[in-house]
């Protein structure tokens, strides 16, 4: 395809984001004007939906590319894959911003945000997640800083920053560690209202390792994206090399899920003809069996086409999962939902919103030029042919 041609598609793909973030922002408006019984389909038996399911439960899984990259890299001395912890901070920190346009979407009363900073309630795994998204969002955005500093020539706060970036790297290993699986601790309180294929006390643990999964297949899918678009190509090696955590991570999630069924007696329930049963077979087995299977290969790793095809199956099981969780798994104790066309059109404005800065970003600063200095890495493996 010719340049002007990507040119032209991509300007009418950033057209098309904006009407929509213009429509969720007008659509924002209406909800906070009328509250959440004029904007959506919430219900005392269903008090989260879809801003609360999507928004903030995916978005902050869909993150976890920052804290894998940053143990990845300075936790474990893995410095080949440094390029990638840059793009990794940066969506990290839009998502936990994302996110947070979700809650305060999704509050009853937004303007009451800040209490948990003065009303501690240590006890509480809500108060948790609040500080942890405080704390977290502020080392992100810390850990963003010197990439302003250099794209204006702030040398002096960028070599004060370059100092103390190790702190602030640890903490947001550790924060972002607590903060995926105390989401998942949330739903442990709820064991009477999920349904039984998704509740389980091990929800902590499985959230944070479907986190890892999805933060490694985040970092490769946006670095595939990123060449198509831009022409940020990191080489094929380096990115077959670090897909090649998946298989281990997503072995070990499947094996934990059915000891976990078979340990609590509930392995008969994948036999019942349920919309739980199929939505959690199609979790399972799209969403994890399949990519961790086919990444074994040495031919689908160091493929371009088919390493991203296998880090969007991985992206879109842990975004089933958190519906699975949050929306799915909850209906049958209430009294049903389905989100409202403006839940609906917010959220997909969000998304967008998202996007849109991102794209702005990705022109603007120095995320990816790294993606230039490890062209030296080398050609692909001897294995595979014509993929790089």
């Amino acid at each position: 395809m010719k340049t002007t041609e990507i040119i032209r598609r991509v300007t009418l793909v950033r057209l098309a984001l904006s009407a929509l973030v213009m429509i969720a922002f007008g659509l924002a408006i209406y909800r906070f004007l009328g509250g959440l019984g004029a904007a959506t389909n919430l219900t005392d038996s269903m008090p989260w939906g879809l801003w609360i399911g999507f928004d903030m439960l995916c978005g902050i899984a869909l993150a976890a590319g920052g804290f894998v990259l940053a143990g990845t890299v300075h936790v474990f001395g893995l410095k080949r894959y440094e390029p990638f912890v840059r793009p990794a901070i940066v969506t990290a920190l839009l998502g936990y911003l994302l996110a947070v346009i979700g809650l305060m979407m999704d509050l009853g009363r937004p303007w009451v945000i800040w209490h948990p900073m003065v009303m501690w309630q240590p006890r509480s795994v809500m108060f948790e997640v609040a500080w942890c998204v405080m704390l977290y969002t502020t080392v992100l955005f810390l850990e963003f800083l010197p990439i302003v500093c250099e794209r204006f020539g702030f040398t002096r706060a960028l070599r004060a920053l370059n100092r103390v970036m190790i702190i602030f790297v640890l903490a947001g290993i550790v924060l972002s560690t607590v903060h995926q699986s105390s989401l998942g601790s949330l739903f442990v309180m709820m064991g009477h209202r999920l349904h039984a294929l998704w509740f389980t006390p091990l929800l902590p643990l499985l959230f944070l390792m479907s986190s890892l999964a999805v933060g490694v297949a985040m970092v490769i899918f946006e670095a595939i994206l990123s060449g198509m678009i831009f022409g940020h190509r990191y080489p094929i090696r380096l990115l077959g090399d670090l897909a090649g955590a998946l298989p281990l991570i997503l072995s070990l999630y499947v094996g934990l899920r059915l000891m976990d069924l078979s340990g609590r007696g509930e392995l008969h329930r994948l036999l019942e003809p349920s919309l739980e049963t199929w939505a959690f077979l199609l979790e399972m087995v799209v969403g994890v069996m399949l990519p961790g299977l086919l990444l074994l290969s040495a031919s689908v790793r160091y493929d371009r086409l088919r390493l991203f095809g296998c880090c969007v199956m991985v992206i879109a099981g842990v975004v089933m999962n958190r519906l699975n969780v949050a929306l799915l798994g909850m209906l049958a104790s209430s009294s049903g939902y389905m989100p409202r066309w403006i839940e609906i059109l917010v959220s997909a404005g969000v998304v967008a919103g998202g996007l849109l800065v991102l794209s702005v970003m990705n022109r603007s600063l120095p995320i990816t030029h790294a993606a230039e200095q490890v062209r030296s890495v080398g050609p692909p493996r001897p294995t595979v042919h014509g993929t790089a």
